[in-house]
């Protein structure tokens, strides 16, 4: 008989620490661990469960198709029901210019995809993307990402050809922090764009430049909105040296903004759109969006996989869309993101160690700083995100220097929830 120590024994010493009390169950916000205590989790599973965890309506789908068939092939002169009705309700909420599809598995699985067809469909090598940015952990998206070395260390060389712009993060901008008296943190200077056509003439020409790849909103590297002049004007760089604009929706997407997509904000339609976490409620499903015309550039056969577009995710992301929609989970983002934003700011009122409150919808970030100046404080941010997990408030942190604590309760969540969550945050503030 086997030992059920056995599996403890094999883990990653990475995750002992944590096996003291794994979870085992999860229902609307909330999630249980073995020991039957039950905690607010507004981390989404890590921005998935937009609808919150095992949605009836989801649930349903799931079951309902597992019992029709597993696994039934997208490829090879077949397609699948469920994916086509994904598809029709994903026309329903993509800009309309993004008209065609292609499924994956993962968030970096459908960067990789996104890069391969810009590169393929452009005849070019080069790829611009952000200082902050994440963008996944295989070898080509770890290439892509500089939110901390962590994500790369121990890995180089990675994929050549990739080159790094500041992103318009304005509270840290190097023209209002050498220039204060010239220069406020929401003056939207042009600095980040001038920085994307240096880049142009010093590192990568046009005509070696595939796409620029771009979050609408950072994610991992902080919880930064940038201001709308920034997204506009790199879809201006891109139309006047036929570059094509990737936007990573990976983490903004789906309602989690208040919009269906954070590009919604800002009135930029993308060449390419990368979709996936909040897409399928759980289930690993990734996408990517562009016009007919440009995906039709893409060699045929030449990218695919086994288990992308699988059937049973393919019915939990059809099922995903029409909760977000029916239940109007996208307007009660944007509701409830408003109630949070301000008490967060009337918070930092009373507590200089918050240097800043910045968010849309229920995608929400809270820097921590020395109080006195901007200088990063991780620790202070890591003492409140444990306060709150021992008061039973799962939050996540953010940021290259680990000091931004980032708010990301699923859509499902109401007032009471939301109330519960501040008091235990305001307690955990009060007692640092």
């Amino acid at each position: 008989m086997s030992n059920p120590n056995d599996s403890v024994d094999n883990v990653s010493p990475v995750w002992t620490h944590l096996l003291d009390t794994p979870l085992v169950r999860g229902q609307g916000a909330y999630v249980w661990d073995s020991t039957g205590r039950r905690y607010l989790d507004f981390t989404s599973g890590i921005g998935v469960v937009n609808t919150g965890h095992s949605h009836p309506r989801v649930v349903e789908a799931v079951r309902k198709q597992a019992g029709l068939g597993l696994h039934l092939q997208a490829n090879i002169g077949f397609v699948h029901e469920p994916m086509l009705r994904l598809i029709a309700a994903l026309k329903e909420v993509v800009p309309p210019e993004l008209d065609t599809f292609f499924f994956s598995n993962s968030g970096a699985e459908a960067v990789e995809a996104a890069v391969k067809l810009a590169r393929q469909a452009t005849h070019r090598p080069n790829i611009i993307a952000f200082q902050r940015s994440f963008h996944g952990r295989t070898v080509g998206t770890m290439s892509l990402t500089s939110s901390k070395t962590v994500y790369r260390v121990g890995y180089q060389p990675l994929m050549a050809g990739v080159f790094f712009a500041p992103y318009a993060y304005c509270y840290r901008c190097p023209k209002a922090e050498a220039n204060p008296e010239l220069y406020s943190a929401n003056c939207r200077c042009d600095w980040p764009l001038e920085q994307v056509r240096f880049l142009l003439k010093s590192q990568t020409a046009p005509e070696e430049t595939a796409a620029i790849l771009v979050e609408p909103v950072l994610g991992e590297g902080g919880y930064v909105v940038p201001p709308p002049e920034f997204l506009r004007g790199l879809r201006e760089i891109c139309d006047e040296y036929d570059i094509l604009l990737i936007m990573d929706e990976v983490q903004s997407g789906f309602g989690r903004t208040g919009k269906f997509f954070a590009l919604e904000h800002f009135g930029v339609v993308p060449d390419i759109m990368v979709m996936a976490k909040g897409l399928a409620s759980g289930l690993p499903l990734s996408g990517i969006a562009a016009r007919r015309e440009l995906m039709a550039r893409w060699k045929e056969g030449s990218h695919g996989g086994t288990y992308g577009g699988n059937v049973v995710a393919c019915a939990a992301a059809e099922a995903t869309i029409r909760t977000l929609q029916e239940e109007h989970l996208v307007e009660n983002a944007a509701r409830l993101g408003s109630k949070l934003l301000a008490r967060l700011q009337e918070m930092q009122k009373q507590h200089p160690s918050i240097g800043e409150v910045r968010g849309l919808g229920l995608m929400v970030g809270v820097e921590f700083v020395v109080p006195g100046g901007r200088t990063p404080d991780k620790d202070r941010a890591k003492s409140v995100q444990q306060a709150c997990r021992d008061n039973d408030l799962l939050l996540l942190t953010c940021g290259t220097e680990g000091n931004i604590i980032r708010w990301i309760p699923p859509l499902i969540i109401n007032e009471r929830e939301l109330d519960t969550a501040l008091d235990i945050f305001e307690r955990a503030l009060d007692n640092q």
